[in-house]
């Protein structure tokens, strides 16, 4: 019996990974329609669009799911989508700044509202916490991309503004503006990255206790879970330990 009820849970395990690889997936392939659709879909000729492919292409996405991503731009029923930027806070005042894509602006509006309520925050205005993140790129790679020095070299030489390498890997970080730039220069010097990313990154952060964490991550999968919402970003801080005991319930 304990074996079933083993190999049960392993399915649903499964299951729930699946479900957030096609979640993560159909965001990425939105993503790729937008920055096609309102530039060119030639990759070499349009830098968000570029941008969106090496994100998908770190997340494994297959080449098949691209192409399809990019020809639906050019369909005469492709729903217009507008990025948009909700900000606001979660239990204990931590920030929050939820980046979505919509085709219906009140919606989404509604949707991300209703979340922040329903776990303890509240909407505010655009530019209501911006100010205490940073809007940086974010290009990671594996420790077998190089030693440190010669990632060190790599990032100067692209133009990015730091470093950070481990035994794990390394870690690049650039502007926003600069990070289509930097992230061709450094795919052609070190080969395809891990990861290339936009992110709002904490300039000041709001330490939590575990019960208010817990509320706070309820609130991120809960926007996370609307199809509409890219990303979201907080800058709630907790121990290590804790935020694994959250994780792992």
């Amino acid at each position: 019996m304990a074996g079933h009820s083993q190999f049960k849970n392993i399915m649903h395990r499964k299951g729930r990974q699946d479900a957030a690889r096609s979640k993560l997936f159909a965001k990425l392939a939105r993503e790729i329609t937008v920055a096609a659709k309102n530039g060119l879909p030639d990759p070499e000729m349009n830098p968000r669009l570029r941008l969106a492919i090496q994100a998908a292409r770190a997340e494994n996405m297959p080449k098949d799911n691209i192409e399809r991503a990019i020809k639906k731009a050019t369909g005469a029923d492709t729903e217009n989508f507008e990025a948009i930027r909700y900000e606001g806070y979660g239990p204990g005042g931590v920030a929050i700044i939820v980046e979505a894509l919509t085709g219906n602006r009140n919606r989404t509006g509604g949707a991300v509202r209703a979340v922040f309520t329903k776990h303890g925050g509240n909407l505010g205005a655009t530019g209501a916490v911006s100010h205490m993140f940073a809007h940086v790129g974010e290009i990671t790679y594996g420790a077998s991309a190089g030693s440190g020095d010669a990632v060190l070299e790599a990032a100067i030489e692209a133009g990015a503004d730091d470093v950070q390498s481990d035994a794990n890997g390394h870690l690049i970080t650039c502007s926003f503006e600069g990070l289509g730039a930097v992230a061709a220069a450094l795919e052609a010097k070190l080969g395809e990255p891990a990861s290339v990313k936009a992110l709002w990154k904490p300039t000041q952060s709001t330490a939590v206790d575990e019960e208010k964490a817990g509320s706070i991550l309820k609130l991120i999968a809960g926007l996370e879970d609307d199809d509409d919402v890219q990303n979201v970003y907080s800058n709630f801080e907790v121990s290590d330990a804790v935020l694994a005991k959250l994780t792992a319930a």
